[in-house]
This record gives C-alpha cells, structure tokens and sequence, in this order.
C-alpha cells in the first residue's frame, strides 16, 4: 500500500515505534473516585512524554499536578500560536492492562483471527476494515483494548513534533502541544489551562477515517436515576418488599427501543443506559442522553423522566430521585465564529492529497468543551477504529497521514 505522501512514509517508522510504547502503559480511567486524574498509570505515560517532548527539543515540557502535559515548539517571531491536543487515558468500558501490539503487515482484506480469546475482526462487520488491504493494521491480541483512542493521536502528534523540530527550515507557528488525563470519563479539559496553554485555537487528534474534520458534536446530558424499595427477607416479603432491582429493570424495559444507539445513526440522538447497580432496597441506572439539538436533547431527558416517574408511580412505597448533569454542548455553536480554523484545518488534509470529510461525531472530545470554554477546538483524524472494545484496530498507513497532516497544518499557519 502506497502512502498518501512521502511525507507520511517518512513518518510512518516513527509514528509506529512510540504507538507500540504508549499502547503497553495502562492509562484505563476510572469512573467516579474523585480525582485527577482517575488512575495513577496516566501519570507514567504523561512522564514519558514530557521526557520525549524535551528529548526533540521542547526545552519547557512538564506536567502539571493534575496530569496536563504542556509543551512549546517555538516559532518565528510574531508567529500565531497554535495548540496539538490527544488524551492519555483509555476507555474503562474494557480491558486496559498487558496490551500486546500486533501488526499485521500488508493486510489482505481478508478476516483476522488474534490470537486470545477467540477475538475475529471480520470485514463483514467491519466494512472499513476491508477497504484497508494492503495496509499494515495493528491490533492487540484480543484480550484487551488496543488504546488507538487516543494514544494514535499522541503518537501522530511526537511525530509530527519531532519531524518539525528537527527541520527548522519547514514554515510553522509557534506549536502549543498539550495531552489531557480522563477524557473518556469527560473530565479531560475540566481543569486545562486554557490561559496557561495560550494558543489562538487547537486541534484535538481523536477521529478516525482519514479526513474527518469534525466541527460539530452531541449535546449531552448523563441522567442517574436512583430507586428506593423497601427490603425484607424474602421468607417474610408477602405484600411487604418493593424490589428496586424489579423497578429498575422495567424502567429499562419501558425505554423506547427505537431511541437507542443500536438503533439510531446519523444525526439521530439516544438515551443509553450505560451501568446499573440494583439490590432489592436501592437500584441506580445511570445513562447518557445525546442529540445535536438542545431542543431534541431536552425532549429526551423528559422522556427518561417521565418513564421513571410513571414506572415508580405504580408502587407509592418506593422513592425515585432523577439527576441530570450536563456533560458537553455542541461545539458547532462556539466554532462557528471562527472559520478560519476550520478552513485551515481542511486546507492541510487536501494538501496531503486527502479528501475532506465534513461528519458530526456521535460522541465528544475534549474540544466540545474547550471550544465552550473559548479556546477553539476542532477535532482531526487519527487512524484508529473499532474503539472502547478488544477489536480496536488503527492503519499505520491512516496513522502516518495524520502527522503529515499536522506538519502540513503548521504551514498553514505559519507567519
């Protein structure tokens, strides 16, 4: 398989070689333990980056108490400044620990077996999969998750980084590079620096397909829903228990199929109940609700409601409380006053011979709040597909066009 520039094959050694060191250290996030970051293994990635950060030539790299990674690749005098996001952590929806990198070499677009756990990533099901024949596909070897989100993005980023520091000569801005903890439990550009960070706009690398630039993301919302039921022994629960775990579960069942995301795709939005803890005195569900639309997002939330209140109404002894935290908002509203960088971003993919692919993301990033929070942050592609799962999988060939991309991005915005 031909690279898409000789730019990215001379990339692709590098982007590969720290790839498979980053994807060996656990960085799973945890969910609700109250701090930052969620697990101590993000720390060892952030120090070895901030020693690979120096080590190329950016003298100021640290890490900041909570797990921020900042660095700085200057420019000329005068040059804007621009930042370089990924995120450190993994999904904890699988598992994170031991992975072993596979690379597969000149794939042939047929079905590969890995060697645990009866793990089979098949094109039948994994349509992208098959039109990447010839490419040299990393996996892990089925156990785990691969840790392509995001540890490609932190990869392309060095690369790219190391490529430009080494060759002064190339056109570039000054080039903020930052690497955020707990992403994946949405947490990840809470306490970033903006101030600190002092870039104009950013760029996070967390897409997949090649060419996806990504302005616009979900809504979301997450609703906790939590159930007291009266609990007895079952010897003596005749017209005494109500069973929260009952209740639960047919909260669940009265949530519309049709609104879920196995059934929704585009720019449908979903309720998805996500975890459930239940005993016969107290049940707690908790899910994510999505939409692109504030006003659908809204109806949704209603939805989740009124089925819990309905559902709980039925025994007069149980106590229902409904949370609703906002997460993230659409990044569409806080980027379109910015279409410069937007533009530039499009600019450098077709300069690597690229076809832009303007497609909202059915989830977030780091940017949908960042962009709120006033630092301009569109979302690039990675490579990376299959993600949150033991059948994550990303393209060297994907990976190596993603850092051209960025040395290219930095000309764009060069002086």
């Amino acid at each position: 398989m031909s690279f898409t520039s000789p730019l990215a094959e001379a990339l692709a050694p590098g982007v590969l070689a720290r790839f498979q060191r980053y994807v060996r250290v656990d960085t799973r996030s945890a969910r609700r333990v109250g701090r930052t970051p969620s697990t101590p293994g993000q720390w060892d990635l952030a120090r070895i980056l901030v020693a690979e950060l120096r080590a190329i030539g950016l003298a100021d790299a640290e890490v900041d108490e909570h797990c921020y990674v900042y660095g700085t690749l200057p420019g000329p005098e005068g040059a804007p400044v621009v930042g370089l996001l990924a995120h450190l952590d993994t999904s904890p929806d699988a598992p994170g620990a031991g992975v072993e990198p596979l690379v597969h070499r000149d794939y042939d677009g047929g079905v590969l077996r890995l060697p645990c756990d009866g793990t089979v990533l098949d094109p039948a099901d994994m349509p992208v999969l098959g039109t990447k024949a010839g490419h040299d596909i990393v996996t892990s070897s089925g156990d785990t998750l691969l840790g392509a989100d995001d540890k490609a993005g932190v990869a392309e980023i060095l690369a790219a980084a190391a490529h430009l520091a080494a060759h002064p000569e190339l056109p570039r801005p000054t080039l903020r590079v930052g690497f955020t903890p707990d992403e994946e439990i949405g947490e990840g550009s809470l306490g970033f620096d903006i101030e600190r960070f002092g870039a104009r706009c950013a760029y996070t690398l967390d897409a997949s397909q090649p060419g996806e630039l990504q302005d616009e993301t979900f809504d979301a919302v997450e609703a906790t829903i939590a159930i007291e039921g009266v609990d007895v022994h079952p010897g003596w629960a005749t017209a005494k228990m109500v069973n929260a775990a009952r209740l639960a579960g047919r909260f669940l069942a009265a949530l519309p199929p049709e609104l879920s995301p196995e059934a929704t795709a585009g720019r449908e939005g979903f309720v998805h109940p996500y975890e459930v803890e239940a005993t016969p005195a107290r049940a707690v569900v908790r899910a994510i609700v999505r939409d692109f639309e504030q006003e659908l997002l809204e109806r949704h939330v209603a939805l989740v409601r009124r089925t819990a209140e309905e559902v709980v109404a039925d025994e007069p002894r149980a106590r229902l409380e409904v949370d609703v935290k906002h997460q993230y908002s659409n990044m569409r509203r806080h980027l379109e006053a910015f279409p410069e960088v937007v533009e530039r971003a499009a600019e450098a993919i077709r300069a690597e011979g690229i076809e832009v692919v303007r497609e909202p993301i059915r989830g977030g990033t780091d940017g949908a709040i960042l962009s709120a929070r006033g630092l301009p942050t569109p979302n690039l592609f990675t490579g990376g597909h299959e993600y949150h799962s033991v059948r994550e999988w990303a393209s060297v060939q994907d990976m190596a066009s993603a850092a051209a991309v960025i040395v290219r991005l930095a000309g764009e915005w060069a002086v």
